[in-house]
């Protein structure tokens, strides 16, 4: 199905190397957060599983328990009537050996629109990489009055979840 509410599908699954498109905002994130397979693996079952963003602090309601292509997730932040949900849905999912994770691109009532792709690496030497890598622009009118706030906020983000993963990792030493 493809109810996406932009055109460029997959765009950020480059792994922070490749070109995004052009008239969104640029995410790219990078850190280690453990070493060794053990925390790879412990690391991508909470990426997959929705337990890193849950643990970030995302109310996460998804059609299925794992992040796989075509799978419907809806994505909310906030409390109360202040929560603004997101609805996504899977573009493509990676599941080891050296590699977990996801993309998730935005559909329509999505308060912005883009895509996002959550990774965990395990690079030759052994450390196990966290990264994100997104293009997005603010859709609904409160959104894109935040102006530069928006994207400071998604950068915090992808350091949270960078610090929840790295935390998860460390118990698998």
């Amino acid at each position: 199905m493809n109810d996406y509410s932009y055109p460029e599908q997959g765009a950020s699954r480059t792994g922070g190397t490749g070109e995004l498109p052009a008239g969104y905002r640029h995410l790219r994130y990078r850190a280690p957060i453990g070493h060794g397979r053990a925390a790879l693996e412990v690391a991508g079952a909470a990426l997959l599983g929705w337990r890193m963003h849950r643990l970030a602090g995302v109310r996460i309601d998804a059609e299925a328990e794992q992040a796989a292509p075509g799978v419907a997730v809806r994505c909310a932040i906030g409390v109360g009537p202040l929560r603004a949900g997101a609805p996504n849905r899977v573009l493509a999912a990676d599941d080891g050996p050296d590699r977990y994770g996801f993309t998730y691109g935005s559909r329509h009532g999505h308060l912005g629109r883009g895509e996002e792709t959550f990774l965990v690496e395990l690079a030759p030497d052994g450390t196990v990489w966290f990264g994100v890598t997104a293009f997005t622009r603010p859709v609904a009118w409160w959104a894109r009055l935040a102006g530069p706030l928006f994207p400071l906020l998604q950068a915090a983000f992808a350091r949270r979840c960078g610090r929840v993963l790295a935390s998860i990792a460390a118990d698998a030493a």
